[in-house]
């Protein structure tokens, strides 16, 4: 992933207030057991934060929270340990370096506070599946970064993934049956699932450059390209033969939605209209640079930026339209992008790319319901969710939004949450699960996690 360059200050998050320890009621399992849990999914099941893989955000995991709460329940239902996850030995990235807030001089001169690649010793072992086994190869999250319900029956998919490579008992195999393996180790009672993130955010970060139609064809046997929106029957078939092996030993679960990705501060934070003109002149030579522009308007002030659209043309970007967090501040800044030079389209989700995306999470999130209410498990709405997050969540006296860093919940690739983050998400999950199993599961201390760690 590109370099990510922060706009304007960011504000420092105030010290965490504790929250109130007073427990009226214990904790109770209601109709499901968490004796044995089991967390499947991608990158925001497996702690991945600031553009890596690290031990600590391993450790900050939505599932590990959900452990320790359904390690309070003591009617005999409750979890028991160990929650085994294939933790890496470092805490700098793997297998790239994570970002960490740094200044960061642009080409005006002007010094911000940015995201940038750490220059510490990376992971260098990786290897958790060749260490020596943990509990008869025991693992408690099938979680794999950049893995899709696509990718599902691919077979040798662990050999090109470095997330994957590092743990599943057989590399040569599909992801499928990673996922039978580990059932039939773990014996789960509960699991939680949140695939299809993923299926629709490679065509989101790569400004829409791929098949968004929902109608892709594989590049080879069963395998899409990384840009292509997973196709609905695909998404279908495969999201049902993962709950198929996760229900297989009699397990419940909570199945999660995907969310609004275009609500992400990956593809909020940099304003599409953030050309700011100054003076009456250079606003008159832009008109003047454009003449075949149609319904173009520069004025002094803030105007939206002119942008290259996905079929190649030239305009002025219209409201609603995002631009990517990626788009280097320095090439607009001194390179005259979106005024002099159109703002390449990789940068760049247009209408109708956004209506790609926000169609296939609707059509996505159709099924996953459809299968709760099918298979008679709790829907974990993480679209409402993250839709309530972005007007803003206070939890005891701490407010968290989707801002980019001063919101306090996402990490710096402005995709995936930090451990606060993880920890609300945790919490939506108890609620989904209390209200349909009649549990009585405590919600977890967010404001005790870290949070964005500033130089």
């Amino acid at each position: 992933m590109k370099k990510i360059y922060a706009i304007g200050a960011v504000a420092f998050m105030f010290a965490a207030c504790r929250p109130n320890a007073n427990v009226t009621t214990p904790a109770t399992s209601g109709n499901a057991n968490f004796t044995n849990y089991l967390a499947v999914g991608c990158s925001f099941t497996a702690g991945y934060g600031d553009n890596s893989l690290t031990v600590s955000g391993q450790l900050n995991s939505y599932p590990q929270r959900l452990f320790e709460q359904f390690e309070t329940i003591k009617d005999g239902k409750g979890a028991v340990g160990p929650f085994i996850q294939p933790l890496v030995t470092g805490d700098n990235g793997y297998p790239e370096p994570k970002l960490v807030l740094s200044t960061v001089t642009h080409c005006d001169g002007k010094i911000s506070m940015a995201p940038v690649k750490t220059t510490l010793p990376l992971d260098s072992n990786g290897s958790w599946r060749f260490v020596n086994p943990v509990n008869n190869n025991q693992v408690n999250n099938v979680s794999v970064p950049k893995l899709r319900v696509a990718d599902i029956p691919v077979q040798g998919y662990a050999g090109p993934n470095a997330y994957a490579r590092r743990y599943f008992y057989d590399p040569t195999k599909r992801p499928l049956d990673e996922i039978y393996a580990r059932v039939y180790n773990v014996h789960p009672t509960f699991f939680t699932l949140w695939l299809g993130i993923t299926d629709v955010l490679g065509y989101a970060v790569s400004g829409g450059q791929g098949n968004g139609s929902r109608l892709a064809v594989p590049v080879t046997l069963n395998i899409y390209n990384s840009n292509d929106i997973t196709p609905d029957a695909v998404f279908a078939a495969n999201y049902d033969s993962v709950l198929t092996a996760l229900t297989s030993t009699g397990a419940f679960g909570a199945l999660l939605s995907i969310p609004d990705i275009t609500a992400l501060p990956y593809f909020t934070t940099r304003p599409m209209n953030g050309l700011h003109i100054t003076s009456k002149g250079f606003a008159d030579t832009l008109m003047a640079l454009y003449p075949d522009v149609n319904n173009k308007i520069f004025d002094t002030g803030d105007n939206y930026y002119i942008i290259r659209d996905n079929v190649g043309g030239i305009r002025q970007a219209v409201p609603g339209e995002l631009l990517l967090i990626t788009v280097p501040q320095d090439s607009i800044t001194c390179a005259g992008w979106g005024s002099t030079k159109p703002i390449p389209r990789e940068y760049v989700l247009t209408t109708d790319e956004l209506q790609n995306i926000r169609n296939a999470v609707t059509s996505f999130n159709g099924y996953i319901q459809k299968e709760a209410r099918d298979r008679n498990l709790p829907y974990v709405d993480m679209r409402q969710f993250f839709e309530t997050l972005s007007t803003g969540i206070t939890y005891n006296g701490i407010n968290y939004s989707t801002e980019f860093v001063s919101g306090g919940a996402f990490s710096l690739d402005a995709i995936h949450l930090n451990a606060r983050g993880n920890a609300l998400v945790a919490n939506k999950i108890i609620e989904a699960i209390n209200a349909f199993f009649k549990s009585n599961i405590p919600m977890t201390d967010v404001n005790k996690y870290p949070g964005v760690k500033f130089p």
